[in-house]
């Protein structure tokens, strides 16, 4: 499969210029010449577009994701194969991800409350739908230019019938899988990135919307703190953080953090699932209770 180049079409999509590039597919700006409007194309891995089952997959938590239909998710408008490449198209947005974000600096906490409430309305919906997304991080949290926050990259996500497994992690000295990780695509597998998995990942056990709302809290308190809740010197460091140890007090890191805050924080970190907060609404619903936002 040629690369794809600036200038060429994919469909009725006219390739405009890459916007970035990874193990999970080449991202290019291109134009949708039906519509006349700009989107984002997502190219997938040969070794996934070349594989029967990791495609179907694919396209089965794609169209899952695309009638999700939230303003705090990417929206996917289209599914393709074009001469043998694989793309998505996506809504083609403006802004930064939440990792550039926190790379300038922690955010004040009315602004993180925010963007955690947003986050959380977004899982909400997924959740909804019984879909776990299993890799929330700020590298696929994006804040707009408006200051609205989209949750991207549901390759990883666990549609409700799909099986459980154990975790491969992003950066673990483990066995690398034979193609690049796009999407988990037998039992056994399942990936997540060290730093904001939950403990039930950590240990390979039946990862549930409570997983997702651990990643949240960790994300929280990156927000709030300008530091990882959980950061080892290797990913099998961090992993036994993530099972054994609680992070810094927020208030000894930053105490502009009001008590309240903390304690939502804390309770997204539980590391027993019963004892952590339950409902990704219900968290929503705490976070703007802070500012007195609605929920729209």
């Amino acid at each position: 499969m040629q690369p794809v180049q600036p200038g060429s079409r994919l469909g009725p999509y006219e390739v405009l210029s890459p916007i970035g590039a990874g193990g999970m597919g080449e991202v290019y700006k291109a134009r949708d010449t039906r519509l006349d409007r700009l989107v984002a194309i997502k190219v997938l891995p040969a070794a996934v577009a070349g594989d029967a089952e990791r495609l179907a997959r694919f396209d089965r938590e794609a169209k899952a994701v695309a009638a999700l239909s939230h303003p705090n998710i990417l929206a996917i408008h289209d599914f393709r194969d074009e001469d043998g490449i694989v793309f998505a198209v996506m809504e083609l947005l403006d802004g930064q991800s939440l990792r550039e974000r926190l790379d300038e600096g922690l955010l004040p906490p009315r602004r993180a409350i925010d963007y955690a409430a947003q986050i959380a309305r977004g899982l909400a919906a997924a959740h909804r739908r019984g879909i776990v997304h299993r890799d929330l991080k700020p590298e696929n949290l994006f804040v707009c230019a408006d200051g609205r926050v989209k949750i991207l990259d549901f390759g990883l996500a666990k549609v409700a019938s799909d099986p459980e497994a154990e975790t491969l992690v992003e950066g673990a000295t483990a066995p690398p899988p034979p193609t690049p990780p796009l999407i988990a695509t037998r039992p056994g597998v399942v990936l997540g990135t060290a730093g904001y998995m939950s403990p039930e990942q950590v240990r390979g056990q039946p990862a549930d919307q409570r997983s997702d709302l651990f990643s949240l809290g960790a994300v929280l308190y990156e927000m709030l703190a300008g530091r990882r809740a959980f950061q080892g010197d290797s990913p099998a460091d961090t992993m036994s953080a993530i099972l054994r140890e609680d992070p810094p007090e927020l208030s000894s890191v930053n105490p502009s953090v009001p008590a309240s805050l903390q304690r939502i924080v804390a309770h997204c970190l539980e590391k027993s699932p019963e004892q952590r907060c339950q409902s990704a609404q219900d968290l929503a619903f705490d976070l703007e209770g802070l500012t007195g936002t609605g929920s729209g």
